[in-house]
C-alpha cells in the first residue's frame, strides 16, 4: 500500500487497521501489471467485479492503481461499447487478456460509470472524468439500445451479438445504478442525456412496480436485496422488501445465503446486503452481518467466497478479489467514506425521468 488505512475503513470487529490494510493488498497483490484485476491467480476477469474491486482501492486510497484499471476498460472496450463477459488471466495455454467467454452481459458493461463516478468523487480528478467520458458514454448508449418494451433491459447479448428477450432484475437494478451515476457525469461534464434520462425512469419504474417484467430468480438472494442497493427502493419500501425475506436468507452467525434452498453462504452476498442495510438505516444490522463473514477472512487478509455450513466445508476454494471489495466498500459506506456515501446513499444522484412523465 502506498499510504496509511483510511479511519472509513476501521471497523470494530470487523477490520482494524493492520487488517483493512492485508484485505487492500490482497486486492493489489492480483492487479496485473496491465491494471486487469482477475477473481484470483488463475483465474478470470468480468469487467463487473474488476470495478467493484477498483473501486475498493479508491475507498483505501489507492487511486493510481484504481485508475490503471479504468485504463484497462477504456483499452479493452469494443467499438460498440461493450465488453466480453469474461478475459483469461494466468490460464496455461491462453495468453492473458484473451476473451474466453464472447456473450456480453449489459450490468457487466453498464457498471462503468459507477465506478468512474465513484473515482471522480474519490479523487476530485476532472481531468480522469474527461479522459473516462467516452468509455462511459459508449458503454451506456450499448446498454439502453438493449432495453425492453416496457423499461426493463435485456439481460445479455449472445456471441452472435443476439440479444435476449428478457430481462435480470439484479442486473436491471445494477444498470439502474449505473444510469444514475452516468447521469452525474454528464451533469458535471456538462453534455446532457435525455434517452439515458428515458431509460432510468422507465427502468426504475419497471423495477419497483412491475416484477413480473423479470425473469423469476427469487431463489437468488441477490433478487433480494438489490432493488435497494441499486437504489430503485429507499425509505419503508426498502425495508418492507428487506424484512420479508431475512429469515429465507440470512443464517445467524454465518452470513447470507447465495440460494435460499442452499446451506451455503457467501461473503459477497452477505457484504452487498450490509451495503443495502446501510442504504436503508439499517446499519446495526449491517455490522453485524459483516462480523458474522469474518470466519471467511483468511490470514493474508483476502476473503474465501462461500462457506458450506452443512458440510463445514470452505466452496469453492478460491479468494476473489469482489469479495474483499465488497466488503471493503461496506466498511467504507458505513465509516462515511464521502465518495461510497454518495454512490451508495442514492440521494444526490440524479433520479432520470418521473415514472409519470416516461411511463
Amino acid at each position: 500500500m502506498t499510504a496509511a488505512v483510511p479511519a472509513a475503513l476501521l471497523l470494530d470487529g470487523v477490520l482494524d487497521a493492520a487488517q483493512a490494510a492485508d484485505t487492500v493488498r490482497s486486492i493489489l497483490a492480483h492487479q496485473q501489471p496491465d491494471g486487469a484485476i482477475p477473481w484470483f491467480h488463475g483465474g478470470h476477469l468480468d469487467p463487473w467485479d474488476h470495478t467493484e474491486a477498483a473501486m475498493a482501492l479508491d475507498t483505501a486510497g489507492e487511486h493510481a492503481a484504481a485508475e490503471a484499471a479504468y485504463r484497462w476498460l477504456a483499452d479493452r472496450q469494443n467499438p460498440d461499447g461493450s465488453w466480453y463477459a469474461a478475459y483469461a488471466y494466468g490460464q496455461p495455454g491462453t495468453a492473458d487478456g484473451t476473451a474466453t467467454d464472447l456473450a456480453r452481459e449489459t450490468n457487466f458493461c453498464a457498471y462503468v460509470a459507477v465506478g468512474a463516478w465513484h473515482h471522480h468523487l474519490a479523487t476530485g480528478d476532472d481531468r480522469f472524468l474527461e479522459r473516462i467520458w467516452p468509455t462511459v458514454s459508449r458503454a451506456l448508449d450499448h446498454t439502453v439500445r438493449l432495453s425492453l418494451p416496457g423499461g426493463a433491459i435485456a439481460w445479455r447479448q449472445d456471441e452472435n451479438g443476439a440479444a435476449a428477450e428478457d430481462a435480470l432484475l439484479t442486473g436491471s437494478c445494477s444498470i439502474l445504478h449505473a444510469l444514475r451515476c452516468g447521469l452525474a457525469v454528464a451533469d458535471h461534464l456538462d453534455r446532457p442525456q435525455p434517452d439515458w434520462e428515458l431509460a432510468t425512469g422507465r427502468l426504475r419504474h419497471a423495477i419497483a412496480r412491475h416484477p413480473e417484467r423479470f425473469l423469476d430468480k427469487d431463489r437468488y438472494s441477490m433478487d433480494w436485496y438489490y432493488p435497494v442497493l441499486g437504489t430503485a427502493l429507499r425509505g419503508d419500501a426498502a425495508t418492507r422488501r428487506l424484512d420479508a425475506d431475512w429469515d429465507r436468507f440470512v443464517v445467524p452467525g454465518l452470513g447470507v445465503r447465495c440460494v435460499s434452498d442452499r446451506p451455503w453462504v457467501t461473503g459477497g452476498e452477505s457484504a452487498e446486503l450490509a451495503l443495502a442495510l446501510w442504504a436503508a438505516g439499517q446499519s446495526d444490522r449491517a455490522v453485524e452481518i459483516l462480523r458474522w463473514i469474518q470466519h471467511l477472512r483468511h490470514h493474508d487478509g483476502s476473503y474465501w467466497t462461500g462457506y458450506v455450513y452443512e458440510d463445514h466445508a470452505i466452496w469453492p476454494e478460491e479468494r476473489t478479489t469482489w469479495t474483499a471489495g465488497a466488503l471493503l466498500l461496506a466498511v467504507a459506506a458505513l465509516g462515511g467514506d464521502h465518495a461510497t456515501v454518495s454512490v451508495f446513499g442514492g440521494e444526490e444522484l440524479p433520479g432520470g425521468l418521473a415514472a409519470d412523465d416516461c411511463c
